[in-house]
């Protein structure tokens, strides 16, 4: 980067980071700590809502997504509109009168102590590895900028969220999120206009957004059917995105601790409400229009020479191999031919659509198709040769994409920019979730198994050691994420498929079930309802049926609900009297 760009990264992170510390002056007790003294507006609440899901991984792997699946990933938050309204009705009401720190609390006051604390530790592992993960994301920037060991930059990136976190606790997160994100749109604006502006001068914004759709980049509905059946094992498409997608926005928004905290700290049960419907609201379209980053990329690389593989370090590792050297640079060799015939074969294309000639349009996106697909069986040879024994490197260049189309591409200061983004995006997000993580901890297992009274003081201090250790766990967790083969923003949601679907349905059970009061049945329930995902996720891994991961969530939530009603059924028979 450019001395330029260091200073705009330099200067807009140190600026974010005394905003926050700045701002997170309150009380030195667990209200304060975690809740901000719940005095936070409903504008506060919805930029932390958003801050607390728009990761680094939506802003650096989402356009990679579309890259290379095309825009359907859009149809997964087809549900959160519904399921923000389903939480403001039933969800926040409760917590809200209960005063609770945590969504957790509630299942012991409803079930029993088992109940709360084994739905607490479903979610402190799934959000303690998908935490991970998305310090990963963050740590790929430096990897790739430097060059430096990807297990280094862990442990940097993941030293400074601690510190960042551990300083000034919920209050500080939601302030810092919420310069964080006009920040983040300013960013993501100009990126678009960059991308746009860049292309030659014949072809215009619809040009481009025609040629990303004949190539199959804009297939924002698809209804998963083929061939008149429906295909199970899509991973994105309407039907998978309105109830897989419901199902799992309605346990994330109205179970996840880093988001249940983020509407527990506003000032009123209105504010909440408030927070959480303008996310509904504005969480599509925002992810659209991130999505069709991706696929304007896409297009610019139509015209502009692409990388035959977006991670240069891994490129790197085959240039020095001494198997497949020489086959690297034969295949780049004939990657680069047809880059130049795409690149005619696109302008005849706008030329023909500009002149309304229909014949010609099909031919040349005929040969464009053609060649695309050509260029993919090449670029297929690279990615099979990286995750050789030989080779040992990290096939999946997904999350690389914008990365790279940003360092390569865009002007001074800008890519200073961007990149501070990715850096923002991923502290608010990390900071939220680790805060969340330290408090269900302190609550849900520190306060009740320890026998020691302590003041409001010594919780605060202990909670802060929390901090620390679930940021040390998130440090180690991304160590192992390197070659996790999925694009990060797929892994996390596949990881919190597992376990969201079953936190859920204790949580229906407990508001809607009001007969069953037994908390042994919905401790086993749940129990089996979390075996049974598990088992249909290793049947759809290992090839015994195919289905895609967001049923998982449905599955999950009407398992501890199918059998709460058996077990419940069951017991009620066997203590009846004869």
């Amino acid at each position: 980067m450019n001395q330029l760009d260091w200073i705009v990264l330099v200067v807009t992170l140190l600026g974010i980071i005394t905003y926050g510390l700045y701002k997170s002056r309150t009380s030195h007790n667990l209200d304060g700590y975690f809740l901000s003294n719940r005095s936070l507006p409903w504008g506060l609440v919805l930029l932390s809502i958003m801050g607390t899901q728009a990761s680094a991984i939506t802003f650096l792997s989402a356009p990679g997504q579309a890259y290379t699946d095309g825009m359907r990933f859009v149809q997964y938050y087809f549900g959160i509109p519904l399921a923000m309204i389903v939480i403001c009705i039933f969800f926040v009401p409760i917590f809200s009168r209960l005063k609770v720190y945590t969504a957790y609390e509630y299942l012991e006051n409803r079930f029993d102590n088992k109940t709360r604390t084994l739905t607490s530790f479903l979610f402190l592992l799934q959000r303690g590895l998908s935490t991970g993960i998305s310090v990963f994301a963050p740590s790929i920037i430096l990897s790739s900028l430097f060059g430096w060991n990807i297990y280094y930059t862990n442990i940097l990136m993941g030293g400074l969220l601690i510190i960042y976190t551990m300083s000034g606790g919920a209050k500080a997160v939601a302030y810092t999120q919420q310069l964080q994100l006009i920040i983040i749109f300013i960013g993501m604006f100009l990126a678009a206009y960059m991308v746009v502006n860049m292309l030659p001068q014949n072809v215009s914004f619809t040009d481009a957004l025609n040629v990303s759709g004949k190539l199959g980049k804009l297939n924002v509905i698809t209804t998963g059917f083929e061939k008149g059946h429906f295909n199970w094992s899509d991973q994105y498409n309407l039907f998978s995105g309105l109830i897989g997608g419901f199902f799992l926005a309605l346990s994330y928004f109205g179970t996840d601790q880093s988001q249940v905290g983020r509407y527990l700290t506003a000032r009123s049960l209105k504010q909440s409400r408030m927070g959480l419907l303008m996310n509904g609201l504005v969480k599509v379209p925002m992810q659209f229009l991130i999505l069709l980053i991706g696929a304007l990329v896409f297009t610019f690389y139509q015209f502009n020479k692409a990388p035959i593989f977006f991670n240069e370090v891994q490129v790197k590792k085959l240039q020095n191999s001494a198997v497949y050297k020489d086959s690297f640079l034969m295949v780049q060799q004939q990657y680069d031919a047809i880059l130049i015939k795409k690149q005619q074969a696109v302008i005849n294309y706008s030329a023909a659509a500009d002149n309304n000639e229909k014949i010609l349009q099909e031919k040349h996106i005929s040969e464009l198709q053609n060649l695309q697909d050509t260029a993919n069986v090449l670029r297929g040879k690279v990615k099979d040769w990286l995750k050789t024994k030989e080779v040992g490197g990290d096939n999946n260049d997904t999350n690389y994409i914008f990365l790279r189309f940003v360092v390569d591409n865009l002007p001074v200061g800008l890519v200073g920019l961007l990149i501070a983004i990715i850096f923002l995006a991923s502290w608010g997000s990390i900071a939220a979730a680790i805060n969340s993580l330290a408090s269900c901890t302190m609550i849900d297992f520190h306060r009740r198994f320890s026998k020691k009274k302590e003041s409001g003081e010594d919780e605060y201090r202990i909670s802060k050691w929390y901090t620390l250790a679930w940021g040390v766990f998130c440090i180690i967790v991304a160590m192992f994420t390197y070659n996790i083969g999925n694009s990060l923003i797929e892994a996390v949601n596949v990881l919190g498929s597992l376990f969201y679907g079953v936190i859920l349905g204790v949580f229906l059970v407990a508001f809607f079930l009001k007969k069953i009061k037994n908390g042994h049945v919905v401790f086993w329930a749940a129990v089996l309802a979390e075996l049974l995902v598990l088992t249909v996720f290793i049947l759809t891994k290992t090839g015994v049926f195919k289905m895609g991961f967001l049923w998982l969530n449905p599955i999950g939530a009407f398992g501890v609900i199918f059998f709460s009603l058996i077990l419940n059924t069951v017991l009620t028979k066997k203590n009846s009297p004869q």
